[in-house]
């Protein structure tokens, strides 16, 4: 007794299904009829077996009669009779009194059609397995009553649904977040089964005491599922999902900084899963009595890395001893704290295996990392992402799975000395408005080395952006990437800065030259960088690398102050805005090394 496996179709089959066959561009309230006609079209009418499904068993059937409207099929038991039973006794006299109970309707949903090796009935399979996959996982009860009735039901409900299914089961989505959307699912289907009860019994003409209170409980309830449904929404909308839907921690705790402890006093957590007492000994001796021995702090012991950042307060310091430490959760950096490694970062190491959910999050107001190495396993989301504060970053180690470190908007990072590989995207994703410090890092084996996201047509402040003494090499892409509006405003923006813009030495221009250029930002671009006055040389290539990036950012970020003058004065608005043109992009890059970079030092893509 076995199904047609229909069951595991692909994203773009169900899609064309849906869009082509089964619901083209009908209304809400046009579903019922379209999805009958096309059952119509496809269904074979008898003559079939299936496999009847329940929760309590599986028994197989013939089916005589299909009735698409109803969607259901009037049925005969196949003898002797073949079944499996979950938590109950079936038997033969049982189902047969079961089926003219049901004047022997059963529904398509929970019909499966046996396989035949004729193939005769294949499409018929499919066919109920797409009405199936809609109705457990598209359709929802409340969306025939939605008042606005004038909408192409694929494009608004349809796709991103299906979409979201699919980014789900293939683990695109955070783990957070996939708990958040179907607890909401589940508590808006009972608040609609609530609703439709209490509106089922009321009467329109009494004025009873007891219909005034549900008619109050009525208009709760009905708020409540419309807030609970315009939560779905955004669930379901992959640009919103994430701006609107999911809070920062996954919900595991309150993103929300602590502060200082309302008694006072810091604490150390030492983090260790066991020590020798020789370990302890330099501990104290070499950590704890030089820097944390006065009365302000106290010693508080874990065995979790996760554990001991959530238990800080600001100005706490968490000191992890060597060892390999697995962790399935989010490191969450709210407050501003230092978590530092006792020893070399090779021997201070954090992995974590769990799939959904973000690395390394620090939002805290001035965080610092130092001495670890960080180890990611099967994850969909970058190895660390500073979303808001300041993060520096000292002598640590990121191996990394999908995209490396992520500098959002109006953050600051500071990476000193640090390696980062194995990204399949970038290395370091730089955003507009954001600080970027990268300083002697080895930044290899990644799809892009640093990707600076578009600031040429955005009204972000200019980011500030320093490279010095960086080793970028072995990655698929380029070295570095400038990624920026493709449209006709900014196509027409010089690959190179034109002669007002150089200077004879440098090709850049400096920030004296520029001063007094009205349509030119005031872009400061250090010349020197005093850790290459006593270094090694730079080699002729590896220069031209640099000056190539400080010549583009620089060109770019004139072309964005034109775009923003030109918009203002057509507002009218220039004299209100004039701190926004003043905003300085500092732009710091020398001695940076490029090597072995499959497109090269430095490129520019347009979308």
């Amino acid at each position: 007794m076995h199904s047609s496996t229909t069951d595991h179709l692909l994203y773009y089959e169900r899609f064309k299904a849906y869009q082509d066959y089964m619901l083209g561009d009908c209304k809400t309230s046009e579903v019922e009829a379209f999805t009958a006609e096309y059952l119509e079209k496809i269904v074979e009418p008898c003559d079939w077996q299936a496999i009847w499904h329940t929760d309590v068993f599986d028994v197989l059937v013939e089916v005589v009669e299909v009735n698409c409207k109803e969607l259901k099929a009037k049925v005969e038991l196949v003898l002797p009779m073949e079944s499996e039973s979950r938590g109950c006794d079936l038997t033969e006299e049982s189902m047969k009194a079961l089926l003219e109970a049901t004047l022997h309707k059963v529904p398509l949903l929970e019909l499966s059609v046996v396989y035949d090796e004729s193939g005769d009935f294949d499409q018929t399979a499919l066919a109920l397995e797409h009405l199936r996959f809609f109705y457990k996982h598209i359709w929802r009860k409340w969306d025939e009553e939605d008042e606005d009735d004038d909408f192409d039901y694929f494009v608004r409900c349809v796709e991103p649904r299906l979409r979201l299914y699919y980014d789900i089961l293939e683990d695109r989505v955070p783990a957070g977040l996939v708990a958040e959307y179907h607890s909401t699912l589940a508590l808006c289907s009972e608040k609609f089964q609530e609703f439709s009860s209490l509106r089922s019994g009321l009467d329109s003409d009494s004025e009873s005491e007891q219909d005034n209170v549900s008619m109050v409980e009525g208009l709760r309830l009905y708020e409540q599922l419309e807030a609970l449904k315009r939560k779905l929404r955004i669930f379901e909308n992959p640009l919103l999902r994430y701006v609107l839907g999911y809070k920062v921690n996954s919900g595991q705790q309150s993103c929300r900084a602590k502060g200082p402890r309302l008694a006072g006093g810091r604490v150390v957590h030492l983090v260790s899963a066991s020590a020798t007492v020789h370990q302890l000994q330099s501990l104290i001796t070499d950590k704890l009595m030089p820097h944390y021995s006065s009365e302000e702090f106290e010693v508080q012991f874990h065995s979790d890395p996760v554990l001991a950042v959530n238990a800080c307060f600001e100005g706490d310091v968490v000191i992890v001893c060597p060892g390999l430490y697995s962790i399935t959760s989010s490191i969450s950096i709210v407050d501003s704290i230092e978590v530092e490694g006792y020893g070399l970062p090779d021997e201070v190491v954090i992995e974590k295996r769990n799939k959904g959910d973000a690395f390394v999050e620090s939002t805290g107001a001035n965080v610092r990392l130092s001495n670890l190495k960080f180890i990611q396993h099967d994850a969909i989301e970058g190895i660390l992402c500073v979303r808001q504060g300041k993060l520096e970053m000292e002598n640590c180690v990121m191996q990394c799975e999908t995209t490396g470190v992520i500098v959002r908007s109006a953050a600051q990072l500071g990476m000193n000395m640090c390696d980062l590989y194995g990204s399949k995207g970038a290395g370091v994703e730089i955003y507009p408005g954001s600080i970027c410090s990268l300083v002697g890092n080895g930044i290899h084996h990644c799809k892009e080395g640093i990707l600076i996201k578009d600031f040429a047509d955005e009204l972000d402040a200019m980011p500030k952006i320093t490279m010095v003494n960086n080793v970028i090499h072995n990655n698929q892409g380029y070295g570095v990437i400038l990624v920026k509006p493709g449209d006709a405003a900014v196509e027409d923006l010089p690959a190179e800065p034109n002669k007002e813009e150089e200077s004879e030495d440098t090709g850049v221009k400096s920030e004296a030259d520029i001063d007094d250029d009205d349509d030119v930002p005031v872009i400061v671009v250090e010349e020197v960088c005093p850790a290459i006055k006593h270094g090694h040389s730079v080699s002729p290539d590896f220069a031209e690398g640099n000056d190539l990036i400080k010549q583009e950012l620089v060109a770019t970020s004139a072309k964005k102050h034109r775009l923003q003058k030109n918009r203002m004065k057509a507002l009218g608005a220039m004299q209100a805005d004039e701190n926004l043109l003043s905003q300085e992009m500092f732009i710091s890059i020398h001695g940076n090394q490029f090597k072995h970079n499959g497109k090269g030092s430095f490129g520019t893509f347009l979308y």
